[in-house]
């Protein structure tokens, strides 16, 4: 037994060297970037039902691993089906995190050019500047403060490369230049528009009164309604900001990198969205 200890401790101490001679530059990175996936995937299902299933495929994973290690065939045939077909049925559950997913990585690490940018390129037209502006920002957040003071509920999506044309027809069209008085105009009670979002493309608003999807599988505290669901679905499945104001507290929240923040003041609204929709 005494001899034994000291040819374990070498046995380790070699292990331990060979592992840190053979670890490559490439080998750091793919660790790094593994590291950097699987907090991606964290975040994208940290606010989902899917979280759980997604736990319960890869407990099942590792349990067929061990199963394998030890040589236990029949149980690791059954539990290779299951894994086989779990793959496919990742697919199906996870199709709208993976959608957002690929969302992500388009809008925010790829490219920042738009469709219509390079529509223009190919019309050998100049391009222009198609981030919304400081003058057009201004007006959101006037129109932002005067409804979180009256507490008029409101929903608005703001996109600055996508048009969103299958949202666009559930509602009214408009295309009208933004400004304060017309988005109040819009979310006052006794307009018939004021039920649904309004959509701004740009420096124009797009639409209102129009009807959004709502995830149920999404996780909110019980003071948020449906305004606050409706903003959180669309912005975990396009990847963009949508601004609530709350009609029972006048409270404003933004749904923004994955999350909704809450209470916000006017000007914390403008210093999120600046920095969204400054392009280089």
């Amino acid at each position: 037994m005494i001899k034994f200890i000291p040819l374990a401790r070498h046995f380790y101490r070699q292990m331990i060297l060979n592992f840190f001679i053979t670890l490559r530059f490439f080998d750091v990175l793919d660790i790094v970037l593994v590291a950097l996936l699987l907090f991606q995937i964290y975040r994208l299902l940290k606010d989902s039902v899917a979280v759980q299933i997604f736990i319960g495929f890869f407990g099942l994973y590792l349990l067929w691993l061990v199963v394998k290690a030890f040589d236990m065939e029949m149980l690791s045939l059954i539990l290779g089906q299951f894994v086989g077909l779990g793959a496919i049925a990742l697919l199906i559950v996870f199709q709208q995190e993976i959608r957002h997913f690929f969302l992500v990585i388009g809008q925010k690490y790829l490219t920042k050019l738009s469709f219509t940018t390079f529509e223009e390129l190919l019309k050998g037209k100049r391009k222009q500047d198609t981030s919304i502006d400081n003058a057009s920002l201004n007006e959101i957040i006037k129109a932002i403060n005067v409804m979180s003071r009256n507490q008029t509920g409101a929903l608005i999506i703001i996109s600055n490369a996508m048009r969103l044309s299958n949202y666009v027809e559930n509602g009214v069209y408009i295309n009208g230049k933004i400004s304060h008085e017309l988005l109040d105009a819009i979310f006052y009670p006794k307009n018939p528009l004021h039920d649904g979002a309004v959509i701004i493309h740009r420096d124009s608003i797009l639409a209102a009164k129009v009807i959004l999807p709502i995830n149920n599988e999404i996780k909110l505290d019980e003071q948020f309604g449906t305004r606050h669901r409706a903003a959180m679905s669309v912005h975990l499945e396009l990847g963009i900001p949508v601004v609530v104001v709350s009609e029972e507290t006048g409270q404003i929240a933004l749904a923004i990198d994955g999350e909704l923040q809450h209470p916000l003041k006017p000007e914390q609204i403008r210093n999120l969205l600046l920095p969204y929709f400054q392009y280089q």
